[in-house]
């Protein structure tokens, strides 16, 4: 499934929203192009620690991705996850796991917190909303 690139433009802009604005654009991005975006490396996914939980950044570009595979994480490479994929086998898996999800994380390492089950129901309710046009 291939994207238009985003403009050094867009992103710039896309990168000064809010953590409530960040998800909000991955679920929309997330919804139309039909997949979400998650750093790995040989040891598989790349994980974030919050204070109370352990989660997986996802993002709704691979800009964005590969914007973070610099430093401690410069190794990692982006991947996408369909997301019949990530419905089927990812928030089953992530919820086996006691893991949570940070939606589209900034540079310092800031965004929304989700447990699977509500990433899932926001991406089906964004899924219907897109389909009303």
């Amino acid at each position: 499934m291939s994207t238009t690139p985003l403009s050094t433009e867009q992103i710039d802009t896309i990168l000064q929203y809010d953590a409530e604005k960040r998800c909000q654009y991955l679920l929309k991005e997330v919804t139309s192009q039909g997949q979400i975006w998650i750093l790995t490396d040989e040891h598989g996914c790349v994980m974030l620690n919050s204070e109370d939980e352990d989660c997986v950044p996802i993002w709704p570009n691979q800009e964005f991705a590969q914007a973070w595979a610099t430093g401690d994480w410069a190794e990692c490479k982006p991947e996408s996850i369909s997301i019949n994929k990530w419905h089927s086998r990812w928030t089953p898996g992530l919820e086996d796991d006691e893991l949570a999800i940070v939606v589209f994380p900034n540079l310092d390492q800031e965004g929304v917190i989700l447990y699977p089950e509500e990433l899932d129901d926001a991406l089906r309710q964004q899924s219907k909303k897109s389909g009303k046009r």
